[in-house]
């Protein structure tokens, strides 16, 4: 097997765009996610780790109203579209430059996997949300099962991608220094 070379600055890659993707992160839950519980009183599907059911969709969607429901697609979702991608990139360029000095390439692979699921299933629960809103109030529960599990899909596999980032760092920090580039 091969050792695959990374780019020399994979560390700056994943401080990149993990300025970004915290940036966006920042707005989404001071701004646009906190605009939509304030106008619903509802928490927004996206901040809905444990998922939710018809019921709980048809009650955030009522309570949004017209101007609610098209705030949550073009500003929300707008900025939902741009995040996943930021993250997975840097939570994979964060994996990979700490893999560098890990001897069990497994761990990377596993990081890697977690990292581009937690984008996948952010995407099908943005088509899904995207899809409720267009089609209320006919929402088919079908379609609100297959967002809600891909919300919790989402939230599993940031949550390990995550772990592991902090797993691998905490191991990094306690091996003695080789030549890494950042």
């Amino acid at each position: 097997m091969t050792k695959r070379v990374l780019p020399k600055h994979i560390g700056l890659i994943a401080i990149g765009s993990g300025l970004i993707a915290a940036s966006i992160y920042w707005v989404m839950i001071s701004v646009t996610l906190a605009h939509i519980e304030a106008v619903s009183g509802q928490t927004p599907f996206d901040m809905r780790p444990a998922g939710y059911g018809p019921t709980q969709a048809a009650a955030l969607l009522e309570a949004l109203g017209g101007d609610g429901r098209d705030y949550y697609l073009r500003r929300q979702l707008a900025l939902d579209t741009l995040y996943p991608a930021m993250l997975a990139l840097t939570m994979i360029a964060t994996i990979c430059w700490l893999g560098q000095r890990m001897p069990n390439r497994k761990i990377v692979r596993f990081g890697i996997a977690f990292s581009l699921a937690s984008a996948l299933f952010d995407y099908v629960e943005n088509l899904g949300i995207l899809t409720m809103i267009w089609n209320w109030p006919d929402v088919s529960v079908p379609l609100v099962y297959a967002t809600s599990s891909a919300t919790i899909l989402k939230s599993v596999s940031t949550t390990l991608a995550v772990l592991l980032v902090l797993w691998m760092g905490f191991n990094w920090a306690r091996k003695p220094r080789a030549h890494v580039h950042l």
